[in-house]
């Protein structure tokens, strides 16, 4: 487990938005993605018969789509483990190998931290 206490204030910000995000929602998982100016996009779960997207790759792809050109930092909320394999592939196809990735608990307590690579 991963002091909270002792993250960056902005990497708390962007956890303490993806649990408000699955909590608003009522979505198994909550996101965020700060891009390289500190702009945050935040998302939750697409479940819909013909598109299913993970809260983080959706919020990935909102970056994206909004013209970002890398990732400082990402954060999911979830009940899951790990972060999957194509979460962490696409912060790093954005961000690069190095770019943080948080897990945290629906609580918002960090569980794990990675990076991308």
């Amino acid at each position: 487990m991963t002091d909270s206490s002792a993250l960056d204030p902005e990497d708390r910000k962007i956890i303490t938005l993806a649990r408000s995000a699955r909590a608003r929602n009522g979505v198994p998982e909550g996101a965020a993605v700060r891009d390289e100016t500190g702009r945050t996009y935040v998302a939750g779960t697409v479940d819909l018969p013909s598109l299913r997207l993970s809260a983080l790759r959706t919020a990935v792809a909102m970056a994206v789509a909004s013209g970002a050109k890398s990732l400082e930092a990402a954060a999911v909320v979830t009940e899951a483990g790990a972060a999957s394999a194509d979460d962490l592939a696409a912060v790093r196809d954005l961000g690069g190998a190095d770019t943080p990735v948080f897990l945290a608990g629906p609580d918002g307590a960090v569980r794990e931290a990675v990076t991308a690579g």
